[in-house]
Parts: structure tokens; C-alpha cells; sequence
């Protein structure tokens, strides 16, 4: 049995990105940048005016005669003297001869000639070329989460196609003969399956969209083969049969499908029987069956490493700091992973904690740390916690 911070390192150590792939700018949301990108062009491209108005060389005297019209879109070009301007709106190209702009309010039109009531300073509402980024600069670096923002921000510079890394394909496989699909009458001695649901929930929630839900009863030939089916996949999770009763045969089904076990069982409640190996390029999770163990072991473990796996630069846990409202014990020598909830850096402890209860994930908010050589932490003691169930 290994501790948490050991656990983690081991997935640190065998969780790799995945290989990057081109695809189009529209379907990049939620994927990472494999590398950096440098502007094609200056952005904006030409000079552009800023408002709607007149365009005109400063200096200039203050009544002018109107000779044209620039809209977004024009590419015309007129040589303005000192008497001179053109009408111009936002977004269009100012003439090479025209080095500001006067906004139509500060100006009054009659006949073809505009008097200026209100000079403007030279290069006002002008944007000059490359004023947001010149061409070849870095646009963004490798590792950039692509957003709503950036696929428009890269748009604006013509790109259609990026370089990002692949989404990790998961398939998610649930075992047990007590499972009951919701629905229809609870029938004597099962339970609702909740785990499915839960996890595949967890897991689209945070971009990770290919998902594949396989279900088998606590059989081993049955238990080996749809193990088989699920490792073509970049990682499997496994909810479930991985202890030590008589009717867990998910260890020995691994085994038998060449994957290589890189720790067993982790010194934390909830969630000690958590196995986690590698069958060739697949990494595996086999998770507690436990609604709360499995939630918390894919919380703390597996979603680090489909972070990592996806290019997620930020995969490290997102402990913040807060203070306990009332004393907590810790009677089992493990690290507790128990849940609250959170308000202004107070945490206060949900009083209903086990590992086959989701009650407590249900109206939380933080899932508290509490370290396995602490026996008892005191009311207004510095804890960890981790945000959860957060908008």
C-alpha cells in the first residue's frame, strides 16, 4: 500500500500526451495547443478607423469639402488634400493621405463640407497597422486552452486549421450483479446503477466527450473479455470488483490481459482498493464500486492524468487553503479525503461520510483534506480542500 503523494507522482510518471493532431479551428474547443502560434498577418492589416466620421489630414483647415466615402469593406483610395476629407465608418481602411479622424458628433454637415467644431489630436480613431499584434509575433503559446475567445481571436487572422493534442477516447466499464438500471421497480436485493451515469457525467462536464460505457456481471470469462474489448482505448476506467471478495474479478482479468500493474490499494479513506497500471499505450483505472470512493478516486487520480494526457499544462490539484469550523478526528491512519462545504475560507464538515454514500457530494462544495499522520485537527486549524460542485 502506497501513500497519495506517491500515487500521484506514479501517474505523473506514466501519463504522456497524446500525439498531436491538426484540426479545424471549429472543433478545437476545449482542446490544448500542441505549439506556439505566430500571426500570419499584422492584425488589424491596414489602418482602420475607429469610429464613424470624417477622415482627414490634421492641420487641416476647419471646413472641409467631402469628396468620398469609405465603408468596412472599401479598398478605395484618395489623395486628400488640406481642404479635404471622406466620410468613413468603424472597421474601414483610412485613405494613405488621412492621418486622423473626427467623430461625426464633433462635426457639423451641410452641402457636401463638414465644419469642425472640435479638432481632434493628430492620429485620433486612427488604428494603425499591426496595432493588436504585428506579423510573426506570437500569438499564443504552446499550451493555451483553446476557448470561445481564441477560436474567434485566431479567426480575426484567418487561421482555419490548429495543431492541438488529441482528447483522450475513455471507455468506462461497470461491474456487479446488484446493478438495477433506473426505471422500473427495484427488484429484491439490487441497487440503482449509479456509477455510469456519475462518471461519464464527470467526465463530458470537462471536455472529455469520446466516451464508451460497457457493463458485465461479476463473471470472470465475462469480466476478461469485455476488459479485452475496453483496452482499445487511450484509457479505461473501471468502476468496481477490484477488492478482495470472492466475486472481484477485475485484478485478475487485468492480469490476464497483459496489464501491468503500477500500484495497488492507497493508504486514504475512501477509495484504498484503487488499482492503477498500464496495458501497452492504455492506462487503467480500476476504481472502488463505492459511489463516493470511485468519485473521489477519479477526482484525486484519473482526471490528473487525462489532463495530462489531453496537454493540459494545469494537471497538478487545485488545493486551496481554508479553516476548520469545528474539531475533526482522524481515527484510521489514512489521508481522509472527507467533504464540506466551503463559505468565505471556513469549511465545515458534512456530518454524513462513507464511501457508499454520494449525500455528502450531493450538498458539498470542498472535498477536505485531512492528512494520515493527523489524528486530530482542531476548530480554526489551516486545511487543504479541494473546490468542488463549483460554477
Amino acid at each position: 500500500m502506497i501513500s497519495v503523494e506517491e500515487a500521484l507522482e506514479l501517474i505523473k510518471t506514466h501519463a504522456v500526451k497524446l500525439p498531436a493532431v491538426k484540426i479545424s479551428l471549429r472543433d478545437s474547443y476545449g482542446c490544448f495547443l500542441a505549439d506556439e502560434i505566430l500571426a500570419p498577418i499584422s492584425l488589424p492589416p491596414f489602418r482602420q478607423s475607429a469610429m464613424d466620421g470624417y477622415a482627414f489630414r490634421s492641420g487641416a483647415i476647419s471646413e472641409l469639402e467631402v469628396i468620398g466615402e469609405c465603408k468596412a469593406g472599401d479598398a478605395n483610395e484618395f489623395n486628400l488634400k488640406d481642404n479635404q476629407a471622406v466620410r468613413i465608418f468603424t472597421g474601414a481602411r483610412v485613405p494613405d493621405s488621412a492621418d486622423t479622424v473626427v467623430i461625426q458628433e464633433h462635426v457639423d454637415a451641410n452641402n457636401g463640407k463638414i465644419s469642425i467644431r472640435q479638432f481632434p489630436e493628430k492620429f485620433t480613431n486612427v488604428r494603425e497597422v499591426g496595432e493588436q499584434l504585428q506579423a510573426g509575433e506570437q500569438v499564443l503559446p504552446a499550451g493555451t486552452k483553446v476557448t470561445e475567445s481564441i477560436i474567434g481571436f485566431l479567426a480575426g487572422f484567418g487561421i482555419t486549421e490548429v495543431l492541438v493534442y488529441n482528447k483522450p477516447k475513455v471507455t468506462l466499464i461497470v461491474t456487479g450483479n446488484e446493478l438495477q438500471e433506473a426505471g422500473t421497480p427495484l427488484r429484491p436485493g439490487a441497487i440503482y446503477e449509479s456509477n455510469a451515469i456519475m462518471l461519464e457525467s464527470a467526465l463530458r462536464s470537462r471536455g472529455f466527450d469520446s466516451v464508451s460505457i460497457l457493463k458485465v456481471e461479476d463473471d470472470l470469462e465475462s469480466t476478461k473479455k469485455i476488459i479485452a474489448e475496453g483496452l482499445h482505448t487511450d484509457l479505461l476506467l473501471i468502476s468496481g470488483g477490484i477488492s478482495v471478495g470472492d466475486y472481484d474479478f477485475v485484478k485478475e482479468a487485468l492480469e490476464y490481459n497483459g496489464a501491468k500493474e503500477i500500484f495497488y490499494k492507497v493508504n486514504q479513506k475512501p477509495g484504498k482498493p484503487l488499482w492503477f497500471g498500464k496495458a501497452g499505450n492504455t492506462l487503467v483505472f480500476a476504481l472502488p464500486g463505492n459511489p463516493a470512493s470511485s468519485l473521489t478516486s477519479f477526482l484525486i487520480y484519473a482526471l490528473s492524468a487525462l489532463k495530462i494526457m489531453s496537454g493540459n499544462p494545469d494537471f497538478e490539484l487545485n488545493f486551496q487553503t481554508g479553516v476548520l469550523k469545528h474539531r475533526t478526528f482522524n481515527k484510521f491512519g489514512k489521508t481522509l479525503f472527507i467533504l464540506g462545504t466551503e463559505k468565505n475560507g471556513e469549511l465545515e464538515i458534512y456530518p454524513k461520510q462513507a464511501s457508499s454514500m454520494l449525500i455528502s457530494y450531493a450538498l458539498g462544495n470542498a472535498i477536505v483534506l485531512v492528512p494520515a499522520e493527523k489524528e486530530i485537527l482542531e476548530a480554526g486549524e489551516t486545511v487543504l480542500f479541494l473546490p468542488i460542485n463549483r460554477n
